[in-house]
């Protein structure tokens, strides 16, 4: 009897995650107020989203002025991130996080679990040979003359970011797995007067897997005929 095998991709689960706080410094005594993360699956946007607001107590203060989040609505809205850490691990569990400033969102968020007890990071809970990609990292690697805010990256990316009026978790993981799907999808400066003579952001895994297996592509180079007609073309 013949045989049919049938190759099944593995799918790439990203979560981009974002976090709204009451300061700059969890070692301060700051707190999150809201925690959100949007599903990528194999490079599109789902509409499997998380998103809840923190009430820890602690006053928001002049961070209002950043996210527009009040005392008030936490406190009719919040609740303890306790209760809400069983959903969250479960949404983000074995997949890689894609994060802008990523020592600040984790540096908050594993002060959170500290607080609860859970000695694990969140790192621990992700993809264990890529847990997290910090697109301010990418992008200072690949552009380092630009600008590197979100802001900046929706600019230069051409992302709508006119619903962003202020800093909210939700809204920023969108608009930030928008601008990651622009930033490594690939030629996009192909016809731009300034050319980016960097390689394309790649996993180091998928690059090592295509030269690995160099010796099974197949190469078709171009006959005589196609060779003449595309040299006259240029003569042209």
């Amino acid at each position: 009897m013949k045989q049919f095998y049938v190759i099944i991709p593995i799918m790439e689960r990203l979560i981009v995650l974002d976090t709204e706080t009451t300061g700059i410094d969890p070692k301060e005594g700051h707190r999150i107020i809201e925690v959100a993360a949007v599903e990528i699956i194999d490079r599109e946007i789902t509409e499997n989203q998380f998103r809840k607001y923190i009430y820890s107590g602690k006053a928001v203060g002049d961070s209002f002025k950043v996210h527009g989040i009040s005392d008030t609505f936490l406190r009719t809205n919040g609740i303890e991130f306790k209760k809400i850490i069983d959903d969250f691990i479960s949404f983000i569990k074995n997949s890689t996080l894609v994060i802008h400033n990523a020592p600040f969102d984790l540096g908050f968020l594993n002060n959170e679990l500290k607080l609860i007890g859970i000695k694990d990071s969140i790192e621990s809970f992700c993809d264990k040979n890529n847990p997290i990609i910090d697109t301010l990292k990418l992008h200072t690697e690949n552009f380092p003359r630009q600008r590197h805010s979100l802001d900046s990256l929706c600019r230069q990316f051409t992302i709508d970011d006119s619903s962003r009026t202020k800093h909210g978790a939700l809204i920023d993981s969108i608009i930030l797995a928008k601008v990651y799907l622009a930033m490594t999808g690939g030629q996009k400066y192909l016809f731009n007067e300034e050319t980016n003579t960097k390689p394309q952001i790649s996993k180091p895994s998928l690059v090592k897997k295509n030269i690995e297996n160099k010796d099974n592509i197949k190469v078709i180079y171009a006959n005589k005929d196609e060779v003449v007609t595309h040299n006259n073309y240029f003569k042209n």
